[in-house]
C-alpha cells in the first residue's frame, strides 16, 4: 500500500507546486482611471452658459472615463465664483475649465488649486495668471476692430456712439471694446464715443435700463457696441421701445437664441459669436490632454469647427470661431 500511495502523493504535490506560480501572476484586472472635471461658469440661468453646459454635457458623452460637469453662481460676482471653484477643489477635481467674472479675484484660488495638482484652463481670460492654459475662440483684438468696422458702416462713418462691457474686470470684454475704440480713432474720426463703458453685470434689465438712460442722455446717438450676450438685448429692447430701429445701430456679441426676435424687428443689426458650446468642448479637451500627459502646443488640432489649427501665445491658445448672424441668415442658426 505504501508503495502505491508515494507515488500518488508526490504527483499531488508536483501539481500543487506548477500550478502555484501561475495563480500568483495574473493581476488583478484595473480599473480605468475616470477623471472629474468641472467647469466653472460666470453664473448660470443665462442663454450664453445653457448653451455652454449643452458643450460640457457632449464632452462627458464622449470619453466613457470622464466625469464632466458644469457649475457657477447664481450672479455675476467675483466671490461667489471663488467660493465655487473653493467647493470643487474640496470635492477633489481634477480639472477646472473657468469663465472668469473678475480675473484677479480669482487668481489666488487658481493657484491654490494649481498647487493641489489640478489642471487649470481658462476662458475668455488671455491675462490670467495662475494657469495651465487659456483658450481663445479668436484674437480679441481682431474681434473689436471687427466690430468698429460693422457699427461705422452702418453709422456712415460719423456720429455718437457707446459700449457696454458685462464688467470693467472682464477681461475679454475690455479686449475688445478698448481694441474698437482705438480702431475708430484711427479710421473713423467722424464718430465720437460718449460716456465711460456702461456696466451690465451680464443681465439683460441693467443694460436695458442703461439704455433708457443713454437714449435720453444722448438724443443724437447713433450706434451701440455691446459685449456680454445680455447688452444688445436690453439695449435692443429699450431701442425697439423708443421706436428708433432705424435711427441707431446696434452690434454686438450674442446668440440668435437670445437675440433672433430683435434682429428680426430690426432693433439689433448684427451680432457675432463663437459657440459657448464649442468653446467649452475644447476648454476641457484641451484640460484632458494635459491629465493624460500629452503634449499640447502651437499647431494643436482639437478636431472641433475653428479649433483645427490653433496659435499659441504664450499660455494662450487662439482659434478661428466667430460668425455674424443678420436677419437675413438667422434662419441658419440655432444657438
Amino acid at each position: 500500500m505504501k508503495r502505491i500511495l508515494l507515488p500518488v502523493l508526490m504527483l499531488i504535490f508536483l501539481l500543487t507546486a506548477c500550478a502555484a506560480p501561475a495563480e500568483e501572476t495574473q493581476a488583478p484586472e484595473e480599473a480605468a482611471e475616470t477623471y472629474k472635471m468641472a467647469t466653472v461658469v460666470k453664473l448660470t440661468g443665462v442663454g450664453w452658459f445653457d448653451r455652454m453646459e449643452v458643450g460640457i454635457g457632449d464632452f462627458d458623452a464622449a470619453y466613457d472615463n470622464v466625469d464632466a460637469f458644469q457649475q457657477g453662481p447664481a450672479q455675476a460676482d467675483g466671490a461667489l465664483q471663488v467660493q465655487v471653484i473653493e467647493d470643487l477643489i474640496a470635492q477633489g477635481v481634477d480639472s477646472l475649465c473657468v469663465v472668469p467674472f473678475q480675473p484677479e479675484v480669482i487668481e489666488p484660488v487658481l493657484e491654490r488649486a494649481r498647487n493641489q495638482g489640478v489642471v487649470v484652463v481658462t476662458h475668455e481670460s488671455s491675462g490670467q495668471q495662475n494657469i495651465d492654459f487659456d483658450i481663445e475662440a479668436f484674437d480679441n483684438a481682431a474681434y473689436g476692430r471687427h466690430f468698429m468696422d460693422i457699427l461705422a458702416e452702418m453709422m456712415g462713418e460719423e456720429g455718437e456712439y457707446v459700449v457696454f462691457v458685462g464688467s470693467l474686470t472682464s477681461g475679454t470684454h475690455n479686449e475688445w471694446v478698448d481694441a474698437a475704440i482705438a480702431h475708430q480713432l484711427e479710421n473713423y474720426p467722424n464718430m465720437t464715443l460718449v460716456g465711460d463703458k456702461n456696466e451690465s453685470y451680464d443681465d439683460a434689465q441693467t443694460a436695458y435700463e442703461r439704455a433708457k438712460e443713454l437714449l435720453v442722455t444722448y438724443p443724437n446717438l447713433k450706434g451701440m457696441q455691446g459685449s456680454s450676450a445680455n447688452d444688445v438685448v436690453g439695449f435692443g429692447q429699450a431701442v425697439e421701445e423708443a421706436g428708433l430701429q432705424d435711427k441707431i445701430a446696434v452690434v454686438g456679441t450674442s446668440l440668435p437664441s437670445m437675440s433672433g426676435a430683435l434682429l428680426e424687428t430690426g432693433a439689433i443689426d448684427v451680432i457675432s459669436f463663437w459657440d459657448p458650446a464649442m468653446a467649452g468642448y475644447a476648454c476641457n479637451e484641451i484640460a484632458l490632454k494635459l491629465l493624460k500627459g500629452e503634449e499640447v502646443g502651437d499647431g494643436l488640432s482639437l478636431d472641433l469647427p475653428g479649433y483645427e489649427n490653433l496659435t499659441l501665445v504664450g499660455k494662450v491658445f487662439y482659434g478661428q470661431a466667430w460668425v455674424d448672424v443678420t436677419a437675413e441668415n438667422l434662419s441658419e442658426w440655432n444657438s
